[in-house]
């Protein structure tokens, strides 16, 4: 049978993903790669996981080394918004695949650009539409070559990002400041687990009938059930929150002035190019849903609403 790569395997995404994927096949034929492999807990090593070290920022020797032996790999993209850094990353990391003998490239993109545009008005999408177009040069290079690109949804857990780093439980922040007035179109928010559940299912159809895997050098778009806007998601945090909670449209320049902004990116320029994602939101880029997500776990995506409840509980509760 195939080996199963998983690069890197930590992190949300790479722990739901590999958790999920070992209910499905065995432990011996995946493989997790990670910068801190003594770190993977200690109930998979015991299923008998092998372990490998690697980061993007290795060698290219080094990555080929990693993926070598392994048939399908599952790479998980850098966690960067910097377009050109982060393809810097993924370019290399997808070479030295290639060259170690990887045949089927599994590549977690993200649900911008819906449902399968080549262009991007958000900085954080860019990376994603250039490791997609080297894995189709890859394919039309070598024919004995494939990819799956997963365009994972807009996680229900990172509403932070895109509401100037909300925390519900901070009673003295009541406006949101973001360069956007809350109108549709919106976001498919999606669950990461059930994104890292659905990614799973998808490594062990190929893994377990890679002939007849139907999703060979296609994009997979997976979201939740329905579209958000952002003034709906805010009067949803207003609920948990136990307190109104409203969007003021502000400036770009407003926005990155904000301390809790410039503390989460470090410098100006960093906080600049990350609000180019509401530019994508405003003209819907995100707001696309599909019943990819649904179908591949059989039973319908829990709601943004639920996650939110589940995870801040009502005020009542606190």
């Amino acid at each position: 049978m195939s080996t199963i790569g998983i690069f890197p395997a930590s992190g949300g995404l790479g722990t739901s993903t590999y958790t999920h994927l070992l209910k499905a096949v065995p432990a011996s034929n995946v493989v997790l790669i990670s910068r801190y492999p003594d770190k993977t807990p200690q109930i998979y090593k015991d299923q008998g996981v092998r372990l490998r070290q690697a980061s993007f920022e290795s060698s290219p020797a080094d990555l080929e080394a990693a993926f070598r032996d392994i048939s399908i790999l599952f790479l998980i993209s850098y966690p960067s918004h910097v377009h050109e850094y982060r393809s810097g990353l993924h370019i290399p990391a997808l070479d030295a695949a290639h060259r170690a003998g990887v045949k089927h490239v599994f590549y977690s993109s993200l649900a911008f650009a819906l449902p399968d545009k080549s262009t991007t008005l958000a900085e954080v999408m860019g990376a994603h539409l250039d490791t997609e177009a080297h894995l189709r040069k890859l394919a039309d290079q070598d024919p004995s070559f494939s990819w799956t690109a997963i365009r994972e949804g807009l996680y229900h857990e990172s509403f932070p990002i895109y509401t100037a780093f909300l925390d519900p439980k901070d009673a003295a922040t009541t406006e949101i400041r973001i360069p956007h007035d809350g109108s549709g179109p919106g976001i498919s928010w999606a669950k990461r687990d059930e994104l890292g559940e659905a990614s799973a299912n998808l490594i062990a159809q190929c893994y377990q009938d890679p002939a007849g895997f139907s999703w060979k050098n296609k994009l997979v778009v997976l979201t939740g059930p329905r579209e958000w806007s952002l003034a709906d998601t805010v009067k949803l945090l207003s609920t948990v929150a136990g307190r109104e909670l409203t969007i003021r449209p502000v400036t770009v320049d407003e926005y990155t002035a904000q301390p809790q902004v410039a503390a989460k990116f470090g410098c100006n320029s960093l906080s600049r190019t990350w609000a180019t994602a509401w530019d994508a939101i405003r003209v819907g880029e995100t707001s696309y849903v599909s019943s990819s997500l649904e179908q591949l776990l059989g039973r319908r995506p829990e709601e943004f609403d639920v996650t939110i409840k589940n995870l801040y509980g009502s005020p009542a509760e606190k």
